[in-house]
C-alpha cells in the first residue's frame, strides 16, 4: 500500500502517537520523513504548505495539507470507516468526540501549562501551579469513574477517543500525575496499559515513566553580573573656611531631624530567620515531609514574631478575581518598607462578583500596626491574630493560605499573591 501522506512531527509529541496509532491500527501506511523542529518549520518551502508552522503537520499523497493533532488523527480514521475508530452510530461517533475534546481540553492543557512553569517557558506562579494540578485531578476523577465499569471509553473495542486519551495521560503520569495520585486511580492506569500494551501500538508508546512524586518548581540560579571597574576616585577640595562675620545665609540652614527608628527595630533580637523562611517557602513543597510548613513549625520564634489574619473589609465592592488580585499585588507593592519585617500570602477566593479578599501575614513584633501601616490603604483590611499552636481552626487558616488551597464558606481559592 502507497502513504497516505507524510507526517512531519517529533516522535514524542502525544498528538504524533495519536496519529501513529490511527494508522497502526487502520492499516494505514504513514511516511515519516527527517524533520528537525526550530529549522524545517521554518523554511519557505515549509512555510508554503503550512503557513502557521506548526507541527503535526499532514502531507497528503493527494495533495490534501492539514495540521493539528486531532484533525489529521479524525481525518485518517476517516480513510478507514471499517476500523471503527470514530464509532459505529450517531452516539458512539459523538461520544468519541466527546472523550476527544476532554483529553485535550480537560488534560492536555492543565499538563502542558505546568511543563511551560517547570521549564520556565511561562512565568511561574505558585497559585496558577496549584490550579491546574486541582483541575487536572478533577478530570482524572471524572475519567477513573468513568473507567470502573467499562475496559475502553466508548463500546467494546478501541477507538480513536482511547488512543488520544492514553496519549496524554501517558504524559501526565510521568510530570503530574505522582505515586500517591495514581494510588485512587487504579481503573486509569489499568487503562493506560490496556492501551499501551497493544501489539500493534506497544512500539508507538514505547514504555511509560511513572513519576513518584510530582514535579516541582525549580527557579533558575541567577547569574552573577561582574562587577563594574572601580571608578577613579576624585580629589575633594577642603571647604574654604568662611569668615566668622560671613552670616548672611546662616538663617536658611535648618539642621535635619534625626530619622525616627521604627519600633520593629528595638525589638530582642529573634531566632526565627525571616529570610530563611522565605527561601524555604519558595524552594520547598508546601505541606507533606520536609515542606516548609514543616521548617515553619521547627523554626518558629512565637515571642519574636507573630501570625496575623488579614480580610478586606468592601468585599461587596469586589468584581473580577483578575481585578482582585491586582488590588493585593497593589497592597504588598505599598508594604514595601516593611518587607524585612513581614511575610504575606493573601488570595482571592470565590469567582466573579462573588469573592472575598483574604490571607495570611507573618510578621515581626506582636502588633500588626508597626508592620503594615506604612501602606496608606492598610485600614481598608482587618488583622485577626490567630493561634496557630493552640486553635486547630487558626491552625487550618494558615496552612491553607499557605498552600493555597484555602476555602472559606463554600468559596474556594481563585488567585493569590505572595509577599517576600
Amino acid at each position: 500500500m502507497a502513504p497516505v501522506g507524510k507526517l512531519y512531527c517529533v516522535p514524542t509529541m502525544s498528538q504524533t502517537k495519536t496519529i501513529r496509532s490511527v494508522c497502526a491500527l487502520a492499516g494505514l501506511e504513514l511516511e515519516i520523513p527527517e524533520y528537525k523542529h526550530f529549522s524545517d518549520n521554518k523554511k519557505p518551502e515549509f512555510l508554503a504548505k503550512f503557513p502557521h508552522g506548526k507541527i503535526p503537520a499532514l502531507e497528503g499523497a493527494n495533495g490534501f495539507n492539514l495540521t493539528e493533532g486531532v484533525p489529521i488523527a479524525r481525518y485518517l480514521a476517516g480513510l478507514a470507516p471499517n476500523s471503527g475508530l470514530l464509532g459505529s452510530t450517531p452516539e458512539d461517533v459523538a461520544a468519541v468526540d466527546q472523550w476527544v475534546h476532554f483529553a485535550e481540553l480537560e488534560m492536555a492543557m492543565f499538563t502542558d501549562v505546568v511543563i511551560g512553569m517547570l521549564n520556565n517557558y511561562i512565568p511561574y506562579s505558585k497559585g496558577i501551579h496549584t490550579i491546574m494540578a486541582e483541575n487536572h485531578l478533577r478530570s482524572l476523577n471524572t475519567l477513573e469513574a468513568h473507567l470502573s465499569t467499562r475496559t475502553f471509553l466508548v463500546g467494546d473495542r478501541i477507538t480513536l477517543a482511547d488512543i488520544t486519551v492514553a496519549s496524554v495521560l501517558q504524559r501526565a503520569v510521568g510530570i503530574t500525575a505522582d505515586a500517591a495520585v495514581r494510588a485512587n486511580l487504579i481503573n486509569t492506569v489499568r487503562f493506560l496499559e490496556t492501551i499501551v500494551h497493544q501489539p500493534k501500538l506497544e512500539a508507538i508508546y514505547g514504555p511509560t515513566e511513572y513519576t513518584e512524586k510530582a514535579l516541582q518548581y525549580v527557579p533558575p540560579k541567577k547569574e552573577k553580573a561582574p562587577a563594574p571597574p572601580a571608578a577613579p576616585k576624585e580629589k575633594k577640595e577642603k571647604p574654604k573656611k568662611v569668615a566668622e562675620d560671613d552670616d548672611e545665609d546662616d538663617g536658611n540652614l535648618v539642621p535635619e531631624e534625626p530619622k525616627e527608628k521604627n519600633p520593629l527595630e528595638l525589638l530582642p533580637k529573634s531566632t526565627f530567620n525571616l529570610e530563611d523562611w522565605k527561601r524555604a517557602y519558595s524552594n520547598k513543597d508546601t505541606r507533606g515531609a520536609d515542606g516548609s510548613l514543616e521548617w515553619f513549625y521547627a523554626n518558629f520564634d512565637k515571642e519574636g514574631f507573630s501570625v496575623w489574619r488579614v480580610d478586606f473589609k468592601y468585599n461587596e465592592e469586589l468584581t473580577q478575581v483578575f481585578m482582585s488580585s491586582n488590588q493585593i499585588g497593589g497592597f504588598f507593592n505599598r508594604l514595601e518598607a516593611s518587607r524585612k519585617y513581614l511575610f504575606g500570602s493573601v488570595g482571592v477566593l470565590g469567582q466573579a462578583n462573588a469573592s472575598v479578599i483574604t490571607g495570611v501575614l507573618i510578621l515581626r513584633g506582636q502588633e500588626s500596626k508597626a508592620a503594615v501601616d506604612c501602606a496608606p490603604d492598610f485600614e481598608s483590611y482587618s488583622y485577626t491574630k490567630l493561634d496557630i499552636f493552640g486553635n486547630q481552626e487558626d491552625k487550618a487558616f494558615f496552612e491553607g493560605a499557605l498552600a493555597w488551597d484555602l476555602e472559606v464558606d463554600g468559596k474556594k481559592w481563585a488567585d493569590g499573591k505572595n509577599f517576600k
